[in-house]
């Protein structure tokens, strides 16, 4: 995500609540929303691969992902 589509999905913000927007305005926020919520998704599952725990003893362990019941 490049910092020119966050410009932009901020001065969409902005337009929205002062003025509203048009259809099409309203899909290329739809679009770039999803793009910046996917980048964020991705990078922060990058971090949690390379996350350790350190326990008292001093031993390292990897998180795990939460299993679901």
């Amino acid at each position: 995500m490049t910092q020119e589509k966050i410009n932009r999905i901020n001065e969409l913000a902005r337009k929205q609540k002062s003025e509203g927007l048009t259809e099409q305005e309203k899909k290329e926020q739809y679009s770039l929303r999803r793009e910046y919520i996917d980048s964020f998704k991705q990078s922060l599952i990058g971090q949690l691969e390379n996350t350790y725990i350190v326990e008292p003893d001093g031993t390292k362990r990897k998180v795990k992902p939460k299993t679901e019941k």
